[in-house]
Parts: C-alpha cells; sequence; structure tokens
C-alpha cells in the first residue's frame, strides 16, 4: 500500500506538470508569429516555450510506468515482476533521450534525438490503443473497464502531444530559414503551423483531462 500510494503521488505530479505545461507552451508560443517583434525576441520566446515544454514533456512519458506499475498492484493488467523492472529501464533510457534533445535544442543533434524520442511513440501508442480497444470489448487484458478505458485515451493523448511535437521541432528549421533573410513563405508555415497547433490543444486538454477523470472515479460502465 506505501508504494502504491507513493506512485499514486508521482502520478498526480506528473499529471499536473502534464497538463499545466501545455498551458504554459501554448502561451509562450504566442509571440513566436509576431514579425512586429525582432527574431531575437522571437527566438527568445521560442527558447521560453522550450524550457517550459520539458516538464509535460518528462510528465508524459513518466505516466506510462507509473500507470502499469499502479495496474500491477490493483492486479488489473497482466504485466509483473520483472516485467514492471524492465520497463522502469527502458523508461529511464527514453527519457535520457527526451533530456539529451532538450539539452542540444537548436542544433542538428538535438533534432536527431527528437526523431529518436518520438519513434518510441510510434510503438507505445498503437499498443496502448490496441490493447486498452480490446480490453474494453473483451475484459483482457486489461481486468478494469477504467482502466482500459484511461489506456486508450493516453494513447489518443500521445497522437495529439505527438503532432504538436512535430511542430515544436519544425521551430528549429523554420528559424534557421527566417535567421537568414526575410522569408515571407517560412514566416506564413510558422504561422499556419503554430494555429494549427494552438487548435490541437483545446483538444489535448479535453483529452487529458478525461484521463484524470478514469483514474480517479474508476467508472465499471
Amino acid at each position: 500500500m506505501t508504494t502504491y500510494l507513493f506512485l499514486k503521488w508521482a502520478h498526480i505530479i506528473a499529471m499536473a506538470y502534464w497538463l499545466g505545461g501545455e498551458w504554459g507552451v501554448f502561451n509562450a508560443s504566442r509571440p513566436i508569429t509576431n514579425t512586429d517583434l525582432s527574431l531575437e525576441e522571437r527566438k527568445r520566446h521560442m527558447e521560453t516555450a522550450y524550457r517550459i515544454d520539458i516538464l509535460p514533456r518528462t510528465g508524459i512519458i513518466l505516466l506510462l510506468p507509473l500507470g502499469l506499475h499502479m495496474g500491477a498492484l490493483l492486479n488489473v493488467q497482466p504485466l509483473q515482476g520483472p516485467w514492471i523492472v524492465g520497463m522502469w529501464i527502458l523508461v529511464a533510457g527514453w527519457l535520457s533521450i527526451t533530456y539529451g534533445a532538450f539539452f542540444s535544442r537548436g542544433t542538428d543533434r538535438g533534432v536527431m534525438l527528437t526523431k529518436i524520442d518520438e519513434s518510441f511513440r510510434y510503438i507505445v501508442i498503437p499498443a496502448l490503443l490496441i490493447f486498452g480497444i480490446y480490453s474494453l470489448i473483451k475484459g483482457a487484458p486489461f481486468t478494469a473497464p477504467w482502466y482500459a478505458a484511461k489506456a486508450a485515451l493516453y494513447g489518443v493523448a500521445l497522437i495529439i502531444g505527438l503532432l504538436l511535437r512535430f511542430i515544436m521541432r519544425h521551430w528549429v528549421m523554420l528559424f534557421r530559414q527566417i535567421a537568414a533573410g526575410p522569408n515571407p513563405e517560412a514566416e506564413a508555415r510558422l504561422d499556419k503551423e503554430l494555429a494549427f497547433g494552438r487548435g490541437l490543444a483545446y483538444i489535448y486538454w479535453i483529452v487529458i483531462a478525461t484521463v484524470a477523470y478514469f483514474g480517479v472515479a474508476k467508472p465499471m460502465f
């Protein structure tokens, strides 16, 4: 029970950083497309957005092992013992890549590490969606409906988060083009992508809030 309560506390903290951090990135990104500001000022706002974003990036990754570990303790998912240990080791490696990308942001190495970071999601997202939806229909391998629904919605949230990561990664490339000289096409693409990202952010918050609801209320349908 002590372990479960600690994991639950960490899960709440991770969720808070995820939800609150995304709001910070949302607001910090607004001046990035303001052409009335100098390029240096706009880059400063982009740097602020990146610094805030590392918290939700950390939170969203940690939610996976925390949720699976608590699920093992509640016996609502089948992975136990060595699987849980292996999962934490894998996530530690994932986080090291995420932070490597953060500390190398704005460079080619940072872009490369970001792509590797994103590649983990290409495995996690289908797994969450398949097992979550299948469990809602068949009652296994996730034996609690609320847990299955939460896993599937978490997969949906990761899809939205991945799209937002694509946008942020593209900032670096677009700003390089703008820094080379006046580039109306790059400015237009930057404005369009950030407008699309802000629209996604509203859906993102709704999905995150719904994931939190299933975790707290645990409805049995």
